[in-house]
């Protein structure tokens, strides 16, 4: 992990953990840095789908009896459950834990315009390398979706879109670099470029 990064750090929640990434993400955001974590409904739970919802149920009944909407506020959006998860990381009743939750932004989806940027995972919160083989977990978009999120449907949709539109121009690039080297390999082009890719290379690149 990067100890100060000056760009935000894209982090794609896919497979991850819910409590090992907020502990990573809170140490990230309390250090200075900007943080931004997408896809966020496929962050996963430890335990089984119908503890984790009972869980939530439970906690949706604890609330102000004299004023409810003072709160406890129950978020059913993946992105909020998760940036409540990593609120409670950190001190954020003053000023350093206020300016550090300003820095984490969170997603469902992979909105533009970071659809077109590199994400990165954090291998310490993995679900692969973290939860043993065959124990149970569930997703947080099924779980915001069970108590009231209503867009599952349409998140799912603009993610299929942006992969269809991924897929073509991942197929793009390819086809460029296919006929770059196609022309590199003729004897023609490389003599009347070899005067330039030496100055090219001077400065380090290939």
């Amino acid at each position: 992990m990067p100890g100060f990064s000056p760009k935000a750090i894209v982090i794609d929640g896919r497979g991850h953990m819910l409590g090992r990434l907020a502990s990573t993400v809170a140490k990230l955001i309390l250090t200075g840095n900007k943080v931004v974590v997408v896809r966020t409904e496929e962050i996963n739970m430890s335990g089984n789908f119908y503890r984790n919802k009972l869980k939530y149920l439970d906690f949706l009944k604890k609330r102000c009896n004299v004023l409810p909407k003072r709160g406890p506020f129950h978020f059913r959006a993946p992105s909020k459950i998760f940036w409540r998860t990593v609120r409670g990381m950190t001190p954020h009743k003053t000023e350093r834990g206020k300016d550090a939750l300003k820095r984490l932004q969170t997603f469902e989806g992979v909105p533009p315009p970071y659809d077109h940027k590199k994400k990165m995972v954090i291998p310490t919160a993995l679900k692969v390398l973290r939860l043993k083989h065959g124990r149970r977990f569930c997703s947080l978009g099924r779980l915001g979706h069970e108590v009231g999120w209503k867009y599952q449907d349409i998140v799912a949709a603009l993610e299929v879109k942006r992969k269809v539109k991924g897929e073509a121009f991942h197929k793009g690039k390819l086809e460029v670099a296919k006929a770059r080297d196609a022309c590199f390999k003729d004897a023609k082009v490389a003599k009347a470029i070899a005067p330039y890719q030496k100055i090219i290379e001077s400065y380090g690149h290939q």
